[in-house]
């Protein structure tokens, strides 16, 4: 009997289980976010002190690739409804 509800405790959990990758891409979009959004900032009100390789914007770029990334785990690893 222990060994049934073990069994049902374990099918349970696969059915409801959530794939770290979407918590993954979760954070990847927020880190994006924030650093893209900081970027930008930059862009509009430079820095006191020039930096050495500024000119490229890294914190744009930067977090446009997590951002984009974020979102492509994000939808891919949505979680689905189970029609049970």
């Amino acid at each position: 009997m222990e060994q049934h509800e073990h069994r049902v405790a374990h099918e349970h959990f696969e059915t409801h289980a959530i794939s770290i990758w979407f918590f993954i891409g979760v954070v990847l979009v927020v880190y994006g976010a924030l650093i893209l959004g900081a970027g930008i900032y930059g862009l509009f009100i430079p820095p006191a002190h020039e930096v050495v390789l500024g000119k490229f914007h890294a914190g744009v770029w930067w977090g446009a690739l997590l951002f984009l990334f974020g979102i492509i785990y994000v939808v891919k690893f949505f979680p689905k409804k189970n029609k049970a």
